[in-house]
């Protein structure tokens, strides 16, 4: 009768415990009891007490006693063989899992608004990828509401944005601050100046951001502090918009660096002041663990921010993004 009740001959003889099956082939290995113990970190009699356990269950006599050595039997050279199978999976599976908490393997989920996904982030994932073949990626770019969103059912690891530095339901890490730039094209009035005041703008051709949008109203508000008129000329969502349509239609845009750094050949860069500095922030799902992988990549993140960040200057004040009501 075995320890748990069952004979051998009852139809449970196959499940045999994982530990019994370590102790053989620790034994098989050539290790005697008491090494075949230091190795699995088990009392030497807990060792003997298995291998008969094993021999019970399988009614198979697996190692003859000779010398004070336990020499394998034929039977359990055979039966050695067919577990062999199973040792190199859990060795595979010990290594995957090292690999994974070592941050150089898994599956990594991100997902960005544009003008971060197309610049830095992109770059960031480069450098993660170099040394880590294992990794897998999944990666996107969309509307800052659709990463909130995604970060939020668990959908994506993290969120990557520009704009927003706080949210209700999320852990906001805001990891750059970086300032608003103008794009003159060649041959406009304002080009070839290192600065471009909002005064200056005021009743310019201006290709414009939606008031409506995070970095409009950032904007606008530098527009106020000057008590100049915010009134685009065209308005439109996206800075890659309105980068492409100030070298189109040869009027001047204000514009994240990070949009600003992809501009075409017809357009220079200068500062726009007052000084309109907005953060670059990463988002969690509250009560979730980042793995090594994920804090691998925001390294890299943090690496490729280097050059953008702002120095002094005021700050755009942003209001929190609202927490996504059920059924939103």
């Amino acid at each position: 009768m075995n320890e748990d009740g069952t004979s051998p001959g009852d139809g449970q003889e196959e499940q045999i415990p994982l530990r019994l099956l370590s102790i053989f082939n620790a034994l098989m290995s050539g290790a005697t009891t008491k090494e075949a113990a230091e190795r699995l970190k088990m009392s030497q009699p807990a060792v003997s007490n298995g291998l008969r356990q094993l021999e019970t269950r399988l009614g198979v006599n697996l190692f003859e006693r000779l010398h004070r050595r336990l020499e394998p039997t034929e039977e359990a050279f055979q039966l050695f063989a067919e577990i062999q199978p199973v040792f190199s999976i859990l060795r595979g599976f010990g290594m995957r899992a090292r690999a994974m908490r070592l941050g150089i393997s898994g599956r990594l989920r991100v997902l960005s608004t544009p003008p971060l996904g197309h610049t830095i982030a992109a770059r960031a994932l480069g450098s993660l990828l170099e040394d880590r073949p294992e990794v897998t990626v999944s990666y996107d770019v969309r509307r800052l509401e659709h990463v909130v969103e995604a970060v939020q059912n668990g959908s994506v690891d993290l969120g990557i944005g520009l704009g927003f530095d706080a949210h209700p339901a999320l852990n906001v890490e805001v990891v750059a601050r970086v300032e608003m730039v103008c794009l003159v094209p060649h041959g406009h009035r304002l080009a070839g100046r290192e600065a471009i005041d909002a005064a200056d703008l005021s009743g310019e051709d201006l290709i414009g951001l939606e008031a409506e949008s995070r970095l409009g109203s950032a904007v606008r508000a530098v527009f106020d502090r000057r008590a100049s008129v915010y009134a685009p000329r065209v308005e439109v969502r996206y800075c890659s918009t309105a980068a492409v349509l100030s070298a189109a239609v040869g009027a001047v845009t204000v514009v994240d660096p990070f949009t600003a750094s992809m501009r075409a050949p017809t357009q220079d860069v200068c500062a726009f002041t007052p000084r309109c500095q907005v953060p670059v922030s990463i988002l969690f799902r509250r009560g979730v663990p980042r793995p090594r992988l994920v804090q691998a990549y925001v390294a890299q993140l943090r690496a490729a921010l280097r050059g953008f960040e702002a120095g002094g200057g005021e700050t755009v004040a942003f209001a929190p993004i609202a927490a996504k009501r059920d059924g939103a």
